[in-house]
């Protein structure tokens, strides 16, 4: 059985007054789910200003929350 079956199977066996939890749950799981998108023209644009400035350095998390006057 597959992983939908189960689910299916699961859901009805759910009580109808029940089901506003789940389906607010699923549509919680579905919202984090990303989709693969092919990048536009301006993510082409940043992307490409952004290697123009990039020198390659970087800075810690630690250094970038000292910085900014944080703990961490």
């Amino acid at each position: 059985m597959s992983d939908r079956e189960t689910a299916i199977n699961i859901i009805n066996q759910i009580p109808d007054y029940k089901l506003t939890y789940v389906v607010k749950m699923l549509e919680g799981v579905r919202g984090l789910i990303a989709e693969e998108t092919e990048p536009d023209e301006l993510d082409l644009k940043m992307i490409k200003e952004a290697d123009e400035v990039n020198d390659g350095t970087f800075v810690t998390l630690e250094n970038l929350a000292k910085d900014l006057g944080l703990d961490v």
